[in-house]
C-alpha cells in the first residue's frame, strides 16, 4: 500500500493506538508496538526477510525492523537516561532539591514569590520529575505564601508551570532525552538544553502573569485558613528536619552544573577543531554520556556529604525501576519509527515534500499535542512523537542538529499542550494544594494550554532565523 491511502492507514492506525492507551488503559508500550507491527505489515513491510540472488538479505522482515528499531533506541539513549534520573533521584532523597529551592528563594528575596517560587520549580525540574518536584516544594510553596501574604492559587500556579517547564524542554529530564536521540542528535545534547533554555523564557512569562491574573480570582481552603504562621513555619521546619543533614548548597548544584559545563566545553573544542590530547580529552569528557557520568559522581560525593553512601544502592535500584518503563516506551516509539521509516510512507513524503514543509515545525507539534491530551503523560507523547517524526525530518526541511534540535521543542511544547484529568501531574498539582478538579481545569490546564501556545510560537519564530 502506498501514497493517500497509507497515510490514511497511518492517521486510523494513530487514532487507534491513542484510544487504546487512553480509553482501553492498554499500556502504552505494548499499544505502540501492537499499532508498529499492524501498520508495517499494511504498509507493505514482509512477514520474513526477502533475500538476494547471493543470499544476501535485500529487504528486511517485519521482525528484523521490530528488532532494530527496539535496540538502535537502547544503544543511543539508554546509558543517558539512566544516569540524569540518578541524579535526580540523589537530589531529591539527599535534600539537594530542597536546598536549590532554598537558595534560589533567598537570592530572588520575598518581595517575588511568584517569581521566586515559579523559578526554583524550573531550575529543581531539570534533573527531577515535575511530579516529585512538586511534591518537595510544596511546603516552601505554602510557608512563602503565607509569610508574604500572596495568592496561595498564584504560588501554586506558578511552581507547577516552573516545574512543567523544564520538565518538557531540558534535558536531563528523560523526555527530551529520549526525543532528541531518536531524532538523531543524541550527541549535541548541548544545542537541545541551549534551546530549552531559550524556548522556557516565553513559556515563564505566559504562565507568571498567567498565575498573578488567575491567583485574583479563585481562592482555595489554603486561602482561607486561619492557621497562624507559626504553624506554617514548624511544617517548614519539619520538611527541613526530615532530610537530616542537608548538603552544601554547592553539593547540591554541582551535579547538575558540571555536566552541562562539560557538554559546553566539548561542544567548544568541536566547534574550533581542537586536536591532540587536548581535544581528546574534552570530546571525551563532553559526550553526554561521559559527561552525565561526571555528575553521577557528584551527585555520589553529594550523598557522601550526609554520611548517606550506603543508600546508593538502594537509590540506584529505585532509578532502574523509575526509568524501566520510560526506556521501553522509548523504545518502542523508536520500532514505530523505524516500521514508518522501511514503508512507502516517507517515500509519499519525500515526493510531496513542498506540501509537508510548510507545515513545518507545527506538524510535530500537533502529534505530541493530540497525544499528550489523549492519554495524559508528557513523556509518552515525547518518546512517541519522536519516533513517528523522526522519518520525517528531511521532507519537513529539518536537517541540521539546530533545525532538529527545534523539532525536539516543537515536540516538548505539544506534550506540555494539555494537563487536565488524565494526566498524574493534574491530580498532584489539586490534591496537594487543595483545588476542586474545576478549579484545576482554571488553573493547570488553562496555563498549560496558554505555554504550549506560546511556545509553538516563538519556536515558530525562531525558525524563522534558523531554518
Amino acid at each position: 500500500m502506498t501514497g493517500i491511502p497509507l497515510i490514511i492507514v497511518f492517521v486510523l492506525a494513530i487514532a487507534l493506538m491513542i484510544f487504546m492507551i487512553s480509553v482501553w488503559k492498554i499500556h502504552p508500550f505494548i499499544s505502540i508496538m501492537l499499532i508498529a507491527l499492524g501498520f508495517g505489515l499494511i504498509g507493505g513491510i514482509p512477514l520474513v526477510n526477502q533475500l538476494d540472488a547471493d543470499g544476501e538479505v535485500e529487504v528486511n522482515g517485519i521482525a528484523t525492523v521490530i528488532g532494530q528499531g527496539f535496540s538502535g533506541t537502547f544503544t543511543s539513549i539508554g546509558i543517558v537516561i539512566i544516569l540524569g534520573a540518578l541524579i535526580g533521584l540523589v537530589l531529591e532523597k539527599t535534600g539537594g532539591a530542597f536546598q536549590i529551592a532554598d537558595a534560589l528563594v533567598r537570592v530572588i528575596g520575598k518581595k517575588r514569590p511568584v517569581l521566586a517560587t515559579q523559578l526554583m520549580g524550573w531550575v529543581v525540574s531539570i534533573p527531577v520529575f515535575c511530579d516529585s518536584g512538586f511534591v518537595i516544594l510544596n511546603p516552601i510553596r505554602r510557608a512563602l505564601a503565607r509569610r508574604t501574604g500572596t495568592s496561595a492559587v498564584a504560588m501554586t500556579v506558578a511552581l507547577s508551570a516552573g516545574l512543567y517547564t523544564a520538565h518538557v524542554f531540558i534535558p536531563p529530564t528523560p523526555g527530551p532525552i529520549a526525543a532528541a536521540s531518536t531524532l538523531g542528535i543524541g550527541d549535541n545534547l548541548l544545542v537541545v538544553i541551549g534551546l530549552g533554555l531559550l524556548v522556557s523564557i516565553p513559556s515563564l512569562i505566559v504562565s507568571y502573569f498567567y498565575a498573578l491574573y488567575i491567583g485574583k480570582r479563585i481562592r482555595t481552603d489554603e486561602d482561607d485558613e486561619i492557621a497562624d504562621d507559626a504553624m506554617l513555619e514548624q511544617a517548614y521546619d519539619d520538611l527541613r528536619t526530615s532530610y537530616g543533614k542537608l548538603p552544601s548548597v554547592a553539593n547540591s548544584f554541582l551535579p547538575i552544573v558540571v555536566p552541562i559545563l562539560l557538554m559546553a566545553l566539548g561542544s567548544i573544542g568541536s566547534v574550533f577543531e581542537w586536536d591532540g590530547l587536548l581535544g581528546d580529552i574534552v570530546g571525551f569528557f563532553g559526550t553526554p554520556i561521559i559527561a552525565l557520568a561526571v555528575g553521577v559522581v557528584f551527585a555520589v560525593v553529594t550523598l557522601l556529604s550526609v554520611t548517606r553512601g550506603k543508600e546508593l544502592y538502594d537509590i540506584t535500584d529505585e532509578t532502574l525501576r523509575v526509568v524501566g518503563p520510560i526506556l521501553f516506551i522509548t523504545a518502542a516509539g523508536g520500532v514505530l519509527g523505524r516500521v514508518i521509516a522501511s514503508t512507502d510512507m516517507v517515500v509519499f513524503i519525500e515526493d510531496n515534500a513542498t506540501s509537508f514543509s510548510s507545515i513545518g515545525l507545527f506538524f510535530p507539534f500537533i502529534i505530541s499535542a493530540i497525544l499528550k491530551t489523549a492519554q495524559g503523560s508528557s513523556t509518552v507523547a515525547l518518546v512517541t512523537t519522536a519516533g513517528i517524526v523522526a522519518p520525517t525530518l528531511p521532507a519537513l526541511g529539518l536537517v541540521t542538529p539546530a533545525e532538529i534540535a527545534l523539532a525536539v521543542m516543537a515536540i516538548a511544547a505539544g506534550a506540555m499542550t494539555v494537563s487536565h484529568a488524565n494526566d498524574s501531574y493534574f491530580w498532584v498539582v489539586t490534591n496537594f494544594t487543595g483545588m476542586t478538579p474545576q478549579q484545576g481545569y482554571r488553573t493547570q490546564t488553562t496555563v498549560t494550554l496558554l505555554m504550549g501556545v506560546t511556545s509553538i510560537i516563538f519556536i515558530w519564530i525562531l525558525g524563522l532565523f534558523i531554518i
